[in-house]
């Protein structure tokens, strides 16, 4: 069985339908994860999560890692049942009302205590080995931060076969990307750097989206980008950036999207221009 089917078997449901067993073990097992002094903060950040969040609470609960850690959440101004999902399951949450990944990211910044901060979505599943892997690489010298590639769930709509070919295609892109432009390959979900670098430049909380290859960016000074190439590494995430249409459908969509400005991957740049529509105002 693949490792993310039980996972899926309480994902989408509301809470009140999580067996009570698994609620408990999910607390017991986060609870034996938290260390007094964490080298590696992993942090989730949710913004109307009810029916997603246990699930990947649950995947991050079975962890196996060698470093002291603790596992912190950011209730983003959520209008559900999240924050009483982090209280159940004994996290420890802070608040944040400013609405955006970047207010909720930098909430996590300034209240974790890790040398090594992981960004960790919500709606994503984490295999047990994920935090180790990413810090075989984080941890040399010179390298500031990490990201790796990510899959979706296959269901009735996205079979696993469609969804193999669309992820090869796109992973080959973002590889052929990542020689010139690392920062425009980096993914919040799948994104690990050094807390003490990321504080000296901050998460920029004035863009609607993009503050992870931002920050990515900002980071180039400190070291590398760098990436972990292993399938079973491979965090599982909905289809949130896929949509609900075919596989096929999607691909041609980012392809096409993909094809504009495509002479970009060949040169490297350390500046891009905000657009308007992507600016809080």
């Amino acid at each position: 069985m693949a490792w993310y089917k039980q996972y899926l078997s309480i994902y989408g449901k509301p809470f009140s339908e999580v067996p009570q067993d698994v609620v408990e073990g999910i607390r017991q097992r986060i609870r034996s994860l938290q260390s007094e002094e964490p080298l590696v903060s992993v942090v989730v950040i949710a913004h109307n999560e009810e029916r997603r969040m246990p699930a990947c609470l649950w995947s991050l609960s079975e962890l196996q890692s060698k470093y002291p850690l603790e596992i912190i959440g950011v209730n983003n101004n959520s209008k559900d049942g999240t924050e009483e999902i982090y209280k159940t399951l004994g996290i420890p949450y802070f608040n944040e009302e400013k609405q955006s990944p970047g207010f909720a990211r930098k909430c996590g910044l300034d209240n974790s205590r890790g040398k090594y901060h992981f960004f960790i979505d919500a709606d994503t599943l984490y295999p047990s080995c994920y935090v180790d892997k990413m810090m075989e690489v984080l941890t040399k010298p010179d390298v500031s931060c990490v990201g790796t590639f990510w899959s979706f769930y296959p269901d009735e709509k996205h079979s696993a076969w469609s969804l193999f070919w669309f992820e090869f295609m796109r992973d080959t892109f973002l590889w052929i990307q990542h020689f010139k432009r690392p920062e425009l390959c980096i993914r919040g979900m799948t994104f690990a750097f050094r807390a003490d670098y990321a504080r000296q430049v901050q998460i920029r909380t004035d863009i609607r989206r993009g503050e992870d290859g931002s920050l990515a960016l900002s980071l180039k000074p400190f070291g590398r980008i760098a990436f972990l190439y292993n399938r079973k590494v491979r965090p599982m995430t909905g289809y949130g950036t896929l949509g609900k249409q075919s596989v096929f459908k999607s691909f041609v969509e980012h392809a096409l999207y993909q094809l504009k400005g495509i002479t970009r991957i060949l040169h490297k740049t350390d500046h891009y221009e905000d657009s308007e529509d992507n600016l809080v105002k």
